[in-house]
């Protein structure tokens, strides 16, 4: 058995409360005390334990991520690990470890952080925006738990996130177009309800609308997000028909194409090919984000990419920045997009 904190009071002739006072460095303690408790604890070669000792000290030096980890969640939320990554890496450089807990499973996720808040297992959360909801909203803030939420919420809330301007990501998108002139363009995107999409197209049409470039609603197409609806919106909208004055892109061929995600890119980009066109000679071709798949593409499309890792790191040291001072308040877009 090893040596305990126990063994080190008994040769020390103290109280084991003495000698974890010691440990954490307590001003009460004479000099005299603390000395013969370090050398016995150095005769004996005694090591505290860490946890035990940040017991004592009021905290863990953990930090929990809260999300879903669903069968295939690797595939259809690839930027979901990097930001995980970001966040690892910069809590260890603090000195914290980071536990990650999957309540996919949960029927009642409220309860979860309550667990976690009233048993002092961790200093803090961060949560995926996807897992937040109004009542584990106010649970948070009713007790002052430190927080970040990886996502803009979608509801009032005083809580505390950061998250990626996806409305700016839009206007890059805008820019490409307007500098190459690849007019007329069509966006295709997600569902016209998926707050992503809707920020990136409102972005997107809002910069040209301010360049003199209307993107009128036949130019833009609203999808499931799957692949194949991407190569059938793309099929119409580059296999123009005259006869049809409700296709999709108006009245001819689009000068470009900008897919909302990578999945639609997917479609898009087998579309091009099978119409034997040239990106970006007959069309211009344009997506959001590297991963998972457009480096993969043939043709290859432009890319607006956010480097999520950064925005995982920045949201490691604002959480520790919460744990340091729990009346501060961070709502921000963070890590700006930029073109690949």
């Amino acid at each position: 058995m090893g040596v305990t904190i126990r063994d080190v009071a008994e040769k020390a002739g103290v109280s084991v409360s003495t000698v974890s006072k010691v440990m954490n460095h307590w001003k009460t303690i004479s000099e005299e005390t603390t000395k013969r408790v370090e050398a016995a604890a150095a005769e004996l070669k005694y090591t505290p334990n860490a946890r035990a000792v940040n017991f004592a000290r009021g905290n863990t030096r953990n930090i929990i991520y809260l999300t879903e980890l669903k069968k295939g969640e690797a595939y259809s939320n690839p930027h979901m690990f990097d930001i995980m990554c970001g966040v690892f890496t910069e809590l260890a450089r603090n000195g914290y470890t980071m536990s990650l807990m999957d309540i996919s499973d949960e029927a009642h996720p409220k309860e979860t952080i309550r667990d976690i808040i009233d048993q002092k297992s961790a200093d803090g959360i961060v949560i995926h925006g996807s897992v937040i909801n109004q009542a584990t909203a106010d649970l948070i803030i009713d007790r002052s738990f430190p927080h970040l939420v990886i996502g803009h919420p979608d509801f009032d809330n005083r809580l505390c996130w950061v998250d990626t301007n996806h409305e700016l990501a839009g206007e890059h998108a805008g820019e490409y177009i307007l500098k190459h002139n690849a007019f007329p363009t069509v966006f295709i995107g997600g569902r016209k309800n998926e707050f992503i999409s809707h920020e990136r197209e409102k972005g997107f049409r809002s910069f040209l609308l301010r360049h003199k470039h209307r993107v009128t609603s036949d130019h833009v197409v609203y999808t499931s997000s799957t692949w194949k609806e991407g190569y059938e919106a793309a099929m119409k909208i580059l296999s123009y028909d005259s006869s049809d004055a409700s296709a999709a892109g108006g009245n001819q061929i689009p000068g470009s194409i900008v897919c909302e995600n990578n999945t639609i890119a997917v479609g898009v980009s087998r579309a091009i090919k099978e119409l034997g066109l040239s990106v970006p000679e007959d069309v211009a071709f344009l997506t959001f984000d590297v991963y998972p798949y457009s480096t993969i593409l043939d043709p290859k499309p432009e890319v607006v990419e956010i480097n999520v890792y950064d925005m995982g790191v920045q949201a490691g040291a604002m959480i520790c920045r919460k744990i340091d001072n729990p009346g501060l308040m961070i709502q921000s877009y963070i890590t700006l997009p930029e073109m690949e």
